[in-house]
């Protein structure tokens, strides 16, 4: 049944789909990394006036109204990836560190983000690639900080800095996403009025 309704729908229709799908992982992702900040200052005790250093730890082209549907699915999938990158570091680097211990909350919390993020990823990568025609090149990840720092509470500041990171993409993954329905129907629209404009000249 599935089968067949897909096979009725246009190249439009399932890009459709495909963003609504991406746009839906992407809204639940932004709620459990909420939920992991919330568990991270809990078991870190930190207080709400614990700050963290400026910027951004993922580098991605600033964000223009010129960029198009490629581009901007491009910059997404990209600090997407950085930021997958950077959450299993600083997992790795807990576990190193802080120990393993046994396994709460907290630990079932991270993993299940981590896992939503590799299928928001998996998502972005084919949306991108629908927009493209080509497959998905792996954006670079020369000059992340991947090594956090030695001290111990500047180490889980780094963590704690890395979820904010990945709720902060999670966010914009949701607005960039939700805005995608509306940008395939214009340019559906566009290509339309081109190939009228075409036949009327035959």
């Amino acid at each position: 049944m599935a089968a067949r309704r897909t096979r009725g729908m246009t190249g439009s229709d399932l890009s459709r789909t495909a963003a609504a799908r991406a746009t839906a992982i992407a809204e639940q992702l932004h709620h459990e990394c909420s939920i992991l900040l919330e568990l991270y200052r809990k078991r870190e005790s930190f207080t709400a006036d614990v700050t963290v250093a400026d910027g951004r730890l993922v580098s991605v082209p600033p964000p223009s109204s010129q960029l198009d549907t490629r581009d901007k699915l491009w910059r997404l999938h990209s600090a997407l990836l950085q930021c997958r990158s950077l959450l299993e570091r600083a997992v790795a680097k807990e576990e190193e560190e802080l120990g393993g211990g046994k396994k709460g909350e907290y630990e079932t919390q991270r993993k299940m983000v981590k896992d939503r993020l590799s299928l928001l990823l998996l998502n972005t990568g084919e949306l991108l690639k629908a927009a493209d025609g080509t497959a998905v090149l792996t954006p670079s990840l020369e000059g992340l900080e991947l090594d956090g720092p030695a001290i111990l509470f500047e180490l889980k500041l780094w963590v704690y800095r890395i979820f904010k990171e990945v709720d902060y993409w999670t966010k914009t993954a949701v607005t960039t996403l939700q805005a995608l329905p509306s940008v395939i129907a214009k340019e559906r629209a566009r290509t339309t009025r081109v190939r009228s404009t075409r036949s009327a000249r035959r």
